[in-house]
């Protein structure tokens, strides 16, 4: 571990980090195109619309996880580089149980109040049998989606990412192959769909226990070592919360766009629902690099190598902004083949082209942001985490919907969000300069 954090060249650091995330995001990427090309194939427009307003659901939960996720791998990181490998066990083994602990209260609260909660999603009497079918299996899958995050993340942290990529990647072949499965030959339709999820995570956090108990040194499942001085659970929630707020944003901007969207019918939120996945091709593979860098922004700062710190900043900024450049513009010329793939119909193609390609034309922007987000959780810079987190599909995106709706309709509706992500770089490029490590000036 510590030859490759300070001695690998930052290229190759990079790359051994980052490309088994980025490959396991393509592949979740490709379970996602599979999962909406099976629904979509159906052929009801109200079932397609039901799994889209459900979906968020599943955002949610990834959300919760990664406060222990993201913010357990934060401090492990930069505990590794202080040489503080028994600290960094205990961490890594109560963020496990944190987040199962979470993980069953959240599943109990979304059956007890599941009527408000799919009402928030945007369901309408249309679309309202599918999105609950879809929502209650998701719940109850809630405390494997919502701990599976945590292994996914801190693995990482001990350079073991291509163990976490075996697990994702197994946990989401086997979803390919059930989806069909369950959504024709069972006929569970939207259920079907959600239940080859919540299966295939069980079996990806099977995996990563396994992994971390056999090919771990330093990291512990074992509760015995859940146990942490407030300071550090303070830390972990410090990093965590912001990390949970951008996904817990993403909920709230596909819900917020849903309710804007159903009024021009069903067929607009099935679009939308085709749209956002296809625009995923670009940001789940650069989430993917992004990611996968900060173990290495995290040790670097920590162990204060202020060299090796600022290169990977900088290489990180043009891998990630680079592919979303190249990316955009593919995407842009084939939109409409990419949204045919789905579902040929002529109402679906014309609108879900138009949305994708307001959605995919500020994935550059966005892919910085995402650098700004993830280094300053790497150095355990809480306020300027958050503030990125809140508004780039918080309040700059809730802004943007509601002006742009008012002055431009339709259209507005699905400008919203290059608008907001043009604000937020702003945003965060005066926070980094603002917060940017000054080596010499820090202890």
């Amino acid at each position: 571990m510590q030859d490759l954090f300070e001695n690998t060249s930052i290229k190759k650091a990079y790359f051994t980090l980052a490309l088994p995330i980025a490959l396991s995001m393509l592949v979740t990427l490709f379970y996602n195109m599979v999962d909406t090309y099976f629904v979509a194939k159906t052929g009801i427009p109200a079932l397609v619309a039901g799994v889209s307003q459900g979906a968020p659901l599943f955002t949610l939960m990834i959300a919760i996880g990664d406060i222990f996720g993201i913010g357990g791998s934060s401090l492990i990181s930069r505990l590794f580089g202080e040489k503080r490998n028994e600290l960094a066990r205990n961490v890594n083994s109560t963020c496990c149980y944190a987040a199962i602990i979470c993980g069953i209260i959240i599943g109990i609260a979304l059956f007890i109040w599941q009527t408000p909660f799919i009402h928030m999603l945007g369901a309408s009497q249309a679309t309202w049998k599918y999105a609950r079918e879809y929502y209650l299996v998701i719940a109850a899958g809630a405390p494997f989606i919502i701990f599976g995050l945590t292994p996914t993340n801190t693995l990482r942290t001990e350079g073991l990412a291509v163990q976490s990529m075996i697990s994702s990647m197994v946990g989401t072949v086997i979803n390919i192959f059930l989806n069909p499965f369950f959504i024709f030959t069972c006929g569970l339709g939207a259920a079907g769909s959600a239940l080859a999820t919540v299966t295939s995570t069980v079996i990806g956090d099977v995996l990563m226990v396994y992994f971390m108990v056999k090919k771990s040194h330093y990291l512990s499942f074992n509760p015995r070592h859940a146990h942490l001085p407030m300071e550090f659970v303070r830390q972990v929630l410090e990093i965590g919360i912001p990390a949970s707020i951008i996904n817990l944003m993403t909920t709230f901007a596909a819900a917020m766009t849903n309710r804007y969207l159903i009024h021009y019918g069903a067929d607009s939120v099935a679009a939308m629902g085709i749209a956002i996945k296809v625009s995923m091709i670009i940001s789940m593979i650069f989430v993917g690099f992004a990611y996968g860098a900060q173990p290495l922004i995290g040790y670097t700062y920590g162990a204060k190598d202020k060299k090796r710190y600022n290169e990977t900043i900088k290489f990180d900024l043009q891998v990630v902004v680079g592919f979303a450049l190249v990316m955009t513009i593919i995407i842009q010329i084939f939109a409409p083949q990419f949204i045919r793939f789905f579902m040929n119909r002529p109402t679906i193609v014309r609108e879900g082209t138009l949305m994708v390609r307001w959605l995919v034309s500020s994935t550059a922007f966005a892919g910085a942001i995402l650098v700004f987000t993830t280094t300053f959780q790497s150095l355990g810079k809480a306020v300027p985490a958050f503030l990125l987190a809140l508004a780039r599909q918080g309040i700059c995106f809730y802004i943007a919907l509601v002006v742009l709706n008012h002055l431009f309709g339709y259209t507005g509706i699905l400008a919203a969000q290059a608008a907001a992500d043009t604000a937020t770089l702003i945003i965060g490029m005066l926070l980094y300069q603002h917060y940017r490590p000054r080596f010499n000036q820090e202890k």
